[in-house]
């Protein structure tokens, strides 16, 4: 009975000490992946982000956009701007390829890519959560002073 205990203890130790903020999918056979043709979407310096035409909308959960105050993306559908932490909300992100999908780790956009003007060429790949979706992204451009340009190129159903 002690044993038990003491065991039980360890097991709930250990996993209330994994970091939910990283995700690690593994098996993705029940999840959604787009492997269609790439999509390139652009949001030109100073477009007004709350405007459908500047928001790039992948599902009813998650449209992605920059406002023109500098910063990061973000998912206007959850946010109103962007959060250094966690934008765009309901996504994560990791480095590497689609075709690898199962041995990627995933985390928060800037944590994946650190500084986002330095994300332009990375090969990337998006897990829209709520959807369970994961495609392919890559950055084309990033605008810099406070402009809030940006394009890329994403993987489609």
């Amino acid at each position: 009975m002690r044993k038990t205990i003491y065991l039980l203890i360890i097991i709930f130790t250990l996993s209330s000490c994994s970091n939910s903020e990283d995700e690690v999918p593994g098996d993705t056979t029940s999840s959604t992946v787009w492997t269609g043709t790439n999509l390139t979407f652009t949001k030109a310096d100073g477009a007004d982000y709350t405007q459908l035409s500047n928001q790039d909308q992948l599902t009813s959960n998650v449209s992605i956009t920059r406002g023109n105050n500098g910063g990061q993306i973000f998912n206007i559908v959850k946010e109103s701007s962007a959060n250094e932490n966690s934008s765009p909300a309901g996504t994560r992100w990791s480095i590497g390829s689609i075709n690898n999908i199962n041995s990627l780790s995933f985390t928060n956009f800037r944590s994946a890519v650190g500084k986002p003007k330095e994300v332009v060429g990375k090969s990337l790949v998006m897990h829209l959560v709520d959807d369970d979706i994961y495609l392919s992204v890559k950055f084309i451009s990033w605008s810099q002073g406070k402009n809030g340009g940006f394009a890329y190129q994403r993987s489609t159903p």
